[in-house]
């Protein structure tokens, strides 16, 4: 079996509060968390530990994650020179949008799929830091990594994972995961 982590960040701040998207590395990291599916085991990491998380996606043969590329190593580009988008990684999200020409939400592939929900969202877990409610920005970022593991997992063994458009009608999307 290859070494597949899939991991999620959250962040301190929002996008409004950095100027906007185009500024993710100034978002800096709240909370990451890795799932290791050879190990079967979670690791959570904060600003303090980025160096080990980074070290962990740069160790693996594959990271799986949902929007990795556009929005999670950008956070990570923060704290390190390595272009961590040249790291063999599947983001579920590049697929999907690829296949249907919109960005669905993780929540939507979630229920459609596994019919399950995410757990809360990332400005819910901006404001549980500021509350200093870590426990709670771990546990829904480890929430986001269960999810897309077995999203990805499902997809890796069907060959499909399904979708609820904008107007809630579920639709199937092949994937080659």
């Amino acid at each position: 079996m290859r070494h597949i982590v899939t991991f999620d960040v959250e962040t301190q701040h929002t996008a409004d509060e950095v100027g906007g998207w185009g500024n993710i590395p100034d978002m800096h990291l709240a909370a990451a968390v890795t799932y290791d599916a050879g190990d079967n085991v979670y690791r959570d990491y904060g600003e303090q530990e980025v160096d080990l998380l980074i070290a962990t996606l740069r160790g693996a043969d594959l990271v799986v994650g949902y929007n990795v590329l556009r929005f999670d190593y950008q956070v990570l580009s923060a704290y390190t020179d390595v272009q961590l988008s040249e790291l063999p990684t599947v983001d579920l999200l590049q697929d999907l949008h690829k296949a249907l020409g919109w960005r669905p939400k993780l929540d939507t592939v979630a229920a459609a799929t596994l019919g399950q929900k995410k757990s809360a969202n990332g400005l819910q877990a901006v404001r549980w830091f500021r509350e200093g409610k870590l426990d709670k920005v771990f546990a829904y970022c480890r929430r986001d990594v269960e999810v897309t593991w077995q999203v990805y997992e499902f997809g890796m063994h069907n060959g499909y994972v399904k979708v609820h458009d904008r107007r809630w009608r579920e639709r199937v999307v092949p994937v080659r995961w």
